[in-house]
């Protein structure tokens, strides 16, 4: 059975961590691996957004613990064990287009550092949100805590990695951990991408590297690519295509180029 399936639909990808019976827990090797599929849909024109979701009922527990006697017992495990955690998490923030969570049930850990790698975070009410790292002597990385303070902010921060609390749906989109909440987060995520995907992907794109940059802190945004971004929108097809369709009065065809 692959432990990442990947599906295909009217141009939205759907990653699905696909090891139901230990609650989609992720091993080092499914680190990797995501990190490798997330930067080929980079150069993939017919994928719009991502859904980045796990089979059964959870989205997943996180970090496969039960490997760690054997690839994480010291420092220097540690260290390229983290290596592989932020490869990943750099190239879904990375993927110049929408990236969403659908989170049903366990997003612990390493679940939660996926999450808040996405552009969006989609749950449901058995949502189950949390960073257990203090109960086990770790010390979460640095850019996922940076992205866990942009979203939470500082107070919210603390309390979830002092606490290594589980947050229930509500409590968790409270505190900034959840966007929304749908009965079927599946259908709403890939609905709502359907609709950004009508929109220049290279203004997405463009956005989304910019946001992120800035999310990080200060120095994070590199402003000659930013700038590039721009100038390279401005150059398009797309954006002749843009104009073209406004004094058209119809809905631009955009094709990322």
């Amino acid at each position: 059975m692959e432990e990442i399936r990947i599906e295909r639909r009217d141009g939205i990808a759907h990653v699905i961590l696909n090891r139901p019976s230990v609650k989609n827990a992720v091993t080092l090797a499914m680190w990797r691996e995501m990190a490798e599929i997330f930067s080929r849909f980079a150069a993939d024109r017919d994928v719009r957004g991502v859904v980045l979701t796990g089979a059964g009922k959870d989205f997943t527990v996180g970090a496969d613990i039960s490997e760690f006697e054997k690839i994480r017992d010291d420092r220097h495990q540690s260290a390229v064990y983290e290596v592989a955690v932020d490869a990943c998490s750099a190239a879904i923030a990375g993927l110049g287009k929408p990236v969403v969570a659908a989170i049903s049930g366990y997003c612990l850990g390493g679940g939660c550092h996926l999450a808040l790698a996405c552009d969006f975070r989609f749950g449901d009410r058995t949502a189950m949100i949390g960073i257990p790292s203090a109960k086990l002597s770790i010390v979460y990385g640095v850019r996922s805590v940076q992205r866990l303070l942009a979203l939470t902010g500082l107070s919210n921060a603390k309390r979830i990695l002092y606490s290594a609390e589980r947050y229930q749906a509500e409590q968790a989109m409270s505190m900034g951990l959840i966007d929304e909440l749908h009965e079927d987060v599946g259908l709403a995520a890939v609905t709502f991408l359907q609709r950004l995907a009508a929109n220049a992907p290279l203004s997405v794109a463009g956005a989304k590297y910019m946001l992120n940059g800035l999310s990080m802190g200060a120095g994070a945004l590199d402003l000659a690519a930013a700038q590039r971004l721009v100038d390279e929108a401005s150059d398009s097809e797309d954006f002749k295509e843009g104009r073209r369709a406004f004094a058209e009065k119809r809905s631009p065809q955009f094709r990322g180029e």
